[in-house]
């Protein structure tokens, strides 16, 4: 509770805790009570059959005077033995304790309460054996309060190993929660019941239920897309075949800045169905493959496919460093991750500007870093960059939108990571993209085909 009205406690833990607490507590009191009340009936019965033989051993002494056991004795020990019948006792009870009974009595004497066990010898004489009752009741209650210390230190212990044990029965949903945050967005293979407990299948399989019916849905999704990019991919070309046709016609200025217009839609369009079909084989590709291939090569293929277009638009592609990185991946993913990176700087920057590349080990990874000098994204764009067809503001030239959406969805699943940042230095800006991957020390064994782009 978090002493709000109306709250009630939400984690499973506390509630079980709790609940064990007030139960462990409740019994625990319970007994004690009712071990206290038991252990001093005892004790008191304990006392008066010690009267009882003291008085067996007293009238087996005829004609014994009044004495107390003073000297040498504990004082909660001490017990008074006085004849009851004698005219010179001075117990100041006398005739009270004359008209007793034989038997055990509670009397007072001298404002005292006191116990006293009134017995008649052989010769009739009668003798009374008697003890302070305030005396016999603390050592009744001390005697029981040591029986009960033990259980009152136990109830702390058994919160302890309650509390161990509740955290330990739960930790299975605390290790599945772990498991399911851990995973990728993308990942929604089955969760494993084996060395679950047998009350969590039931929510298991019904989280397995619903993963199976998401995965349904972006299956569905993609296929959709995949066929959707595909069946226009068809009048799309023609279009643009079309478009190419009318450009070696003969016709009026106007129409021809029209047919420019209509050029640059088709080819912005045919790059769009060629993304769109990228990422829907990408997302359903499963794995990313157990070759080897080797990242400065594909990098440098890439470059030399693009290094036209870059040499249209007066971009001054090039390396800054190359070394050799072998990475786990196809080559046609790789090439496809990198195409986009440098097609993004190139499309993205002034004519006549410049983009460098680099790929390089750094420890146990491999970088791939490609950085122009353009006028870079704005910050309040970089969170969400990387989303399919999200594109920074103030961006002119033709895309998709999906670039950038494609080469995360490669980079994760070839286990490494992408990051975006603006460089800002004196008299310079421009944007950095890094990627880092696992790389590998051996060599590519069997000759891979290289993507021709």
């Amino acid at each position: 509770m978090d002493g709000r009205p109306g709250t009630v406690i939400r984690s499973l833990r506390a509630r079980l805790f709790l609940s064990l607490t007030i139960t462990i507590m409740a019994a625990g009191l319970g007994a004690g009570v009712l071990a206290y009340d038991w252990a001093v009936d005892e004790a008191i019965e304990l006392q008066d059959a010690t009267l009882v033989q003291m008085g067996a051993l007293a009238t087996a002494i005829p004609g014994s005077a009044p004495s107390t056991a003073g000297d040498g004795v504990d004082a909660e020990a001490r017990v008074m033995i006085v004849p009851v019948d004698d005219p010179r006792s001075d117990t100041g009870a006398s005739s009270h304790l004359k008209a007793l009974p034989d038997g055990l009595h509670t009397v007072a004497r001298n404002d005292r309460s006191w116990r006293m066990l009134i017995k008649t010898r052989s010769d009739g004489s009668r003798v009374g054996i008697g003890q302070p009752t305030a005396i016999r009741d603390e050592i009744a209650r001390d005697s029981a309060l040591r029986t009960v210390l033990p259980l009152l230190a136990l109830i702390p212990s058994l919160l302890l190993i309650v509390g161990f044990i509740i955290r330990g029965s739960l930790r299975p949903v605390l290790s599945l929660a772990e498991r399911l945050d851990a995973r990728q967005a993308d990942e929604l293979q089955r969760l494993p019941l084996e060395g679950m407990p047998e009350e969590l299948h039931p929510f298991i399989s019904s989280i397995n239920r619903l993963l199976e019916r998401i995965q349904a849905l972006i299956d569905q999704q993609r296929q959709f897309i995949a066929d959707a990019a595909h069946e226009l991919r068809t009048p799309i070309t023609a279009i643009s075949v079309q478009a190419e046709n009318l450009n070696h016609s003969a016709m009026q200025p106007e129409g021809r800045e029209r047919l420019a217009a209509l050029r640059s839609g088709t080819r912005r369009t045919a790059h769009l169905l060629e993304q769109l079909l990228a990422l829907a084989r990408y997302d359903m590709g499963g794995t990313a493959g157990t070759a080897l291939a080797p990242l400065d090569q594909c990098t440098k293929q890439v470059v030399a496919d693009l290094l036209p277009r870059a040499t249209e638009r007066g971009v001054d592609l090039g390396f800054e460093i190359v070394e050799p990185a072998f990475v786990r991946g196809e080559p046609a993913m790789l090439a496809v991750m990198v195409r986009n990176l440098i097609d993004n700087a190139i499309r993205h920057i002034p004519k006549g500007g410049r983009v460098d590349i680099g790929v390089y080990r750094e420890h146990a990874r491999a970088i791939l870093q490609v950085e122009d000098n353009g006028s870079g994204i704005a910050e309040a764009d970089l969170v969400k960059i990387f989303e399919p067809f999200a594109r920074g503001r103030g961006v002119v030239e033709d895309g998709s939108g999906l670039g950038l959406s494609i080469v995360k969805r490669i980079v994760e699943r070839l286990n490494g990571s992408v990051s975006l940042e603006n460089v800002i230095g004196a008299g310079a800006s421009g944007l950095r993209v890094t990627v880092s991957l696992p790389a590998l020390d051996r060599p590519v064994q069997d000759s891979a085909s290289m993507p021709s782009g």
